[in-house]
């Protein structure tokens, strides 16, 4: 009967790592259930079968617990499960993406290194590479990549 007890504990112990690596990652419930009967499993053994079928008993599950973790993080089920996509979506808006270098217009608040401009009655949000720049100061775009535009002071609005 305790044989029976401690390899259910041992299977217990690697389906609950499987779980862990494959399902939920990161130290979850499954982690811990899975350290518990391995615990659990060899502590039986120690209490059954005495010190030296212990001792064999926990170094050949610990190897057999790594080696079965190995081949897990080696196997192609993760590759399988992983993402693959990128994202190539942006949060910029419209008149974000709309503006290009060289567009003119008026800082409409002052620009703590980020604030609003208008170009042509369009309300942008815009990155000074000038410093703080006061509101109702003429700036020009400088870059804009992925809707990030970036101005700089100009002198005139013209």
């Amino acid at each position: 009967m305790d044989i029976i007890l401690i390899s259910t504990l041992f299977v217990l112990c690697v389906f609950f790592m499987a779980l862990e690596i494959f399902i939920i990652p990161g130290t979850s419930l499954a982690g811990i259930v899975s350290a518990a009967c391995l615990i659990g499993a060899n502590v039986l053994v120690f209490d059954s079968y005495g010190l030296s079928a212990g001792i064999i008993v926990l170094a050949a599950s610990l190897i057999v617990c790594l080696v079965a973790g190995i081949w897990m993080l080696r196997s192609k089920a993760l590759d399988r499960i992983s993402l693959k996509r990128t994202i190539d979506s942006t949060a910029a808006t419209e008149e974000q993406l709309s503006v290009k270098v060289g567009d003119r217009g008026i800082a409409l608040t002052r620009l703590a290194l980020i604030g609003n401009a208008d170009f042509d009655g369009k309300i942008v949000q815009v990155q000074s590479a000038d410093g703080f720049l006061d509101e109702k100061t003429p700036v020009v775009i400088t870059r804009v990549i992925d809707g990030q535009v970036w101005v700089k002071r100009t002198e005139n609005l013209i």
